[in-house]
This record gives C-alpha cells, sequence and structure tokens, in this order.
C-alpha cells in the first residue's frame, strides 16, 4: 500500500499532467481557430476573388469583429469562433448587432460556415468585376 507520501507525490503529478493538458487543448483550440479563420478567408477569396478582405486589429476596438469584407459599394463583418458555443467577448454582441444593422455582420463558425458564406454572396453579389460592372 501506498505512504500518504508517495499519495501526494502522484497526486501531483497527475495534477500537473492535468494542467499541462488543459493548457495544450486551449493552444489546440486557439490553433483551431487560426486555422478556421485561414480556410474562411481562402474560400472567400476563392469565390469572391475581386472582393478585399481584411482582418482587423483585436487591440484598436475592444469586440470589433475579426474581419471585414468589401466588394463594390457592399460590405460585410464576421467574428470567427472556433465553435457555436465558444465564449463571446464584451462588446461582441454589440458591434455584430450594429454592423448588421448597417450592412451585413454574422458570428461565423464551423457548424454554420455554409449558411453564413451563403448571406454574404446574396448580400455581396457574386458578379465578379473582370466581367461585369459593381453593383450599384
Amino acid at each position: 500500500m501506498p505512504s500518504n507520501r508517495e499519495k501526494g507525490r502522484f497526486a501531483k503529478k497527475a495534477y500537473h499532467r492535468f494542467s499541462v493538458f488543459v493548457v495544450l487543448e486551449r493552444r489546440q483550440l486557439d490553433i483551431l481557430e487560426r486555422v478556421f479563420q485561414a480556410q474562411l478567408i481562402r474560400q472567400i477569396k476563392k469565390e469572391m476573388p475581386d472582393a478585399v478582405v481584411l482582418k482587423t486589429d483585436p487591440n484598436y476596438i475592444q469586440g470589433f469583429p475579426d474581419l471585414l469584407i468589401l466588394r463594390g459599394k457592399r460590405w460585410a463583418a464576421l467574428e470567427v469562433k472556433r465553435e457555436e458555443h465558444a465564449p463571446r467577448r464584451p462588446n461582441q454582441e454589440f458591434y455584430i448587432s450594429k454592423l448588421n444593422r448597417m450592412s451585413f455582420a454574422r458570428f461565423v463558425y464551423p457548424e454554420n460556415k455554409e449558411e453564413v458564406l451563403h448571406d454574404i454572396r446574396t448580400t455581396l453579389g457574386t458578379r465578379r468585376a473582370s466581367r461585369l460592372p459593381e453593383p450599384e
């Protein structure tokens, strides 16, 4: 039977391993959000080569959406999340609501990506600048 001292060492090792696991899991989730964002940007650029996709500075206005898509006289803003239930930071709901009243803004995550892209295509149009004039 292990002594209390041995039990304590085991508990510390197990706790340390769990802590490392939690830190690694959080890093993986962060990486997944960045990977998802990069894939999303590539897909938008592929579908709308005449659009400009900008990543906003998170330190400038706290809570402002991650991406701004400019196309002709229209625009859209997207707040990228790694999953549907990912926590939202203060002011994100405010800016998504405000910008959506102005033009188009949404939270986007893998589960609703296709729906949001469909809405962006509808809002910004699917015409290419090289073939057709800009929408008015």
